[in-house]
């Protein structure tokens, strides 16, 4: 668990085995979670990592942390698999954060308050997804 606030859970069920979606989950996260390298974005908000996230904990197979903070946030977003009865994955993704003082209410109400946030975690688990299956298919 983490030390910080709890701010939301989506799930996704993949019809691939965990081996597959855990293998996806990481290149996913590699290539496609955070901020492309000399991003401007990155620099104005002062995050650390550059990125904006980086490998907190990591369980193969099982559970992927990834964190990271700037000026008005401190974030954490992890990734739980589990097997399912008829040979898929559910992959869960939980959001943790703090927005502290008055600059961070007004980051969170941009971020947590327009949806963004929830568009942005449906996409990576539709990301996921895609490569999952991509891997599985013949």
């Amino acid at each position: 668990m983490s030390d910080l606030p709890y701010i939301d859970e989506h799930r996704i069920t993949i019809a691939a085995p965990r081996d597959v979606v855990w293998t996806a989950l990481c290149r996913y996260a590699d290539a496609s979670i955070g901020l492309p390298t000399g991003n401007p974005l990155a620099k104005l908000l002062g995050a650390v990592p550059a990125s904006g996230f980086a490998v907190t904990e990591s369980h193969p197979r099982q559970h992927l942390g990834l964190g990271g903070r700037h000026r008005f946030s401190r974030y954490l977003l992890t990734f739980d698999l589990t097997d399912l009865r008829d040979g898929g994955t559910g992959v869960s993704a939980r959001s943790y954060a703090e927005f502290p003082g008055l600059p961070g209410l007004a980051y969170r109400t941009l971020v947590i308050g327009s949806r963004g946030h929830v568009l942005a975690v449906r996409r990576m688990l539709r990301g996921i997804q895609r490569q999952s299956l991509s891997y599985s298919s013949p």
